[in-house]
Parts: C-alpha cells; structure tokens; sequence
C-alpha cells in the first residue's frame, strides 16, 4: 500500500511517500480504507520528536484520525461488516499505525459508523476533539442545565466542540478568543466570546457571573492558562484540563474546594483500558451531529494526501480556523 511516512524527527519535510505491506488484520480489528483523516498538535508534536516516548518505530506512519470504508473484518468483531462507512481515533502513536497511508488497521472498539449526515472530511476532523471534549464536559465534569461553563480557547479544535456539546447540555457558556474573528466563530456555535486580550480572570468573572465564578471551567490550552482556571472557577466548581504539562500550585484548589480532573484520551492506545468507552462516545456524538447539534469548524485550506507537509505546516503557522482536513 502506499503510504507517507517519517523515517526520522524534524520538521515536515521529514515526510517521506513510500509503498509497505498490507497490515495483517489481527482479531477484534478491522482493515479501514483511508478516504480522510485530520491533524492534531500531537501529530505535529511527534513528527517533531517533542513526545519521542509516544512515537512509533520508524518508518512511523503518523495521525490517529481517521474515516473510511471496512474493507476487512477480523476474528470476533460483529459491530462492523465490510462496506461500512466509520470514523475513530485509533492509531499513529506507538504500536498502533495511523492513517497517513491508503489502509489503516483499527480496534473495533475504538471506532463507530460515520455520521450519515458528514462527509468523510468532517468526520475525519471530530474524533480526537470530540471524544476529548465529552470525556472533559460529561464523563469528568458532569455538564448540566443551567451550569455557567467557561471554555478555554473557545475556536479551537478541543474548544468549539466543547462549547457545542455543553450547549447542548443546556449549560450557558462562555469562551475565550483572542480575535474578533473568533468572537464570530464562538458566538454562532452558541457562546458568549470573552477577548482574554482585553480581559482578565477577576474582570470576567465579575461581568458574566457576579463575581461567583464559573461552576465549569475547561483549560484547552495548557501552560499558564490552568491558573487562570483556578482564579475563575467557582467555590466547590470543576476544573478539567488537557494540557496541565508544568508545576502549579494547588492552593486555590483546596481553599475553593474545586475537583481537578486531567484529560487524555490516548489512554486506551496507551494503556489497554476504556476503548470500549470510545466507541460509545462516537455512537452518541455521530447521532448528535445527525441531529444538528453538532458541526465541526473545518479549515477551508483542503489538502490531499501528498501535501502532508503542507498541512502541517499550515498548522504550525497559527494562521487555521478550525481542524485541518487531509483528504485522498
């Protein structure tokens, strides 16, 4: 098959196109004909050699998202029959090989049936943010009717499922931006936009709640951003984080009495456990997006699969709206 590896960490001229053999669909698999996958800051992070702990063996066969068609079903899987259309986040880290090739080997528990009503481009842009989003928003922080949630970095690939998600919780919800742009962006996705460039913790916490805090705080962006989490959160809130990568001080957890909860969704490929959790988050998130309550912000920049590079260095410019689509 043909596929388009790295060989070696460095920048995105590092990809490298090149023929391998089939994968060998091993039992409770299935074999995906690539039609799209998407890039994630962790695909860029380990093409660069910035996690080395998570990459695969070279030549690495990078990105985990992934949409297609079944073209092989292994022993003991009875979810999936050959032709279906799928989407899923099950590879391109360590012992598990990714979508940048013309087929992908995956656990049927990590994926689900594509959401009828997206084509494989946008479904190919939802699986990582999306499950990362709902294992923040409902599986840790128990989103709700009438919560005041604040979401960190409200137009990003995490962010504008999140804001999404808990809206359609009922919750009311308030996202940072940096950019008028992106006040649009957020707005029409049904959040209140909250320019962090003009505006400090205690300053918006006054105006969008009183003073009270918010009852759900979620930190897409990492660094020193989870302080300000901790500033804003509510007495007795929650605060759940994908990117608490740095020493803090806990403090104003124990005098808020807030709950802490860290998120990382490469768990069952790097563990073995909760992959079954994934495949039933995809089911509920592609009946959502049938729905109408969920969209996913794609970057009108279209790539194919030999302008890989491209791609990631569109990424690494800063200058994308929403995820980056690579598509066959």
């Amino acid at each position: 098959m043909q596929a388009h590896v790295i060989r070696e960490f460095g920048p995105a001229s590092v990809f490298q196109s090149c023929e391998l053999p089939l994968p060998a669909v091993q039992p409770g698999q299935v074999l995906i004909r690539v039609e799209a996958t998407s890039v994630n800051p962790l695909d860029c992070k380990l093409r660069s050699g910035a996690v080395p702990m998570l990459a695969a063996d070279f030549p690495a066969v990078l990105h985990g998202d992934v949409a297609g068609v079944v073209v092989e079903v292994g022993a003991g899987v009875t979810r999936f029959s050959v032709g279906d259309e799928v989407y899923g986040c099950a590879g391109g880290i360590k012992g598990h090989g990714g979508a940048l090739a013309e087929f992908m080997p995956a656990d049927a528990r990590l994926i689900a049936l594509k959401p009828r009503s997206l084509s494989f481009a946008e479904a190919a842009a939802l699986p990582l943010v999306a499950i990362t989003a709902w294992q923040a928003l409902i599986d840790k922080a128990g989103v709700g009717e009438g919560d005041r949630v604040l979401v960190h970095g409200g137009a990003g690939g995490v962010g504008h499922i999140a804001v999404q998600l808990a809206k359609w919780k009922g919750a009311a919800v308030f996202a940072t931006v940096s950019s008028d742009k992106k006040q649009e962006l957020v707005r029409e996705f049904g959040a209140h936009p909250i320019n962090y460039r003009q505006s400090d913790p205690a300053a918006y916490v006054e105006s969008c709640t009183g003073g009270k805090g918010f009852d759900i705080v979620f930190d897409t962006v990492g660094g020193d951003v989870l302080n300000q989490c901790f500033q804003a959160a509510a007495v007795g809130g929650t605060v759940a984080s994908i990117g608490a990568t740095q020493s803090y001080d806990l403090t104003p957890v124990l005098f808020k009495a807030l709950s802490l909860h860290g998120v990382l969704m490469l768990v069952p490929m790097l563990y073995g456990s909760g992959a079954q959790r994934h495949g039933e988050i995809l089911e509920k998130l592609a009946e959502l997006a049938d729905a109408g309550h969920l969209k996913p912000l794609v970057d009108p920049r279209r790539f194919t699969f030999d302008q890989v590079a491209d791609a990631h260095r569109h990424w690494e410019s800063g200058d994308a709206i929403g995820k980056i689509v690579i598509t066959r």
